[in-house]
């Protein structure tokens, strides 16, 4: 039986961050990348403005230790949280069955007046979700311990 993988293993901590500009936009996006989550862990609070998905997300900034330690590659489960969110729409996004298993390929912005903006979350297979929001402010937050990636594989993408 394999043991899960601990914070105190590698000397670190669940990651907390804040994006709210595009530079950091882009950190949260590279390390968001490849996570995965079911239809039924996403949820759009209208009265607070919030959307936030519950990820399985793959530990990117672990990687290349895992790597060159021939120890199983890792994921953590982590809260992915957009704020002053306007509107949600989705392309070619099945919510109706809740075990549904989506994967997170990129996020962007497009900024438009005033600081208002799109952020679009591709997923794979053609799908997208996009948020209008007042402002562009996300939270990243591991809330688990990580644990052995189920494939054991890290994340490809053949071209």
């Amino acid at each position: 039986m394999t043991e899960d993988a601990k914070f105190e293993d590698g000397r670190e901590a669940p990651l907390r961050l804040r994006a709210l500009d595009t530079d950091d936009l882009a950190v949260i996006a590279a390390l968001a990348q490849d996570a995965v989550f079911p239809a039924s862990e996403m949820r759009w609070d209208h009265k607070a403005r919030r959307f936030a998905l519950l990820l399985n997300r793959f530990r990117w900034e672990d990687a290349d230790r895992a790597a060159r330690g021939k120890r199983g590659f890792e994921r953590v489960q982590a809260v992915l949280a957009f704020e002053d969110v306007m509107r949600v729409q989705s392309q070619g996004v099945d919510k109706s069955d809740p075990d549904m298993v989506f994967s997170l390929l990129s996020i962007t912005f497009q900024p438009a007046e005033d600081g208002t903006g799109r952020i679009e979350l591709t997923l794979a297979g053609d799908g997208v979700i996009a948020l209008e929001v007042e402002a562009l402010e996300l939270i990243l937050r591991d809330v688990t311990r990580p644990y052995v990636a189920p494939s054991g594989k890290a994340p490809s993408h053949p071209e």
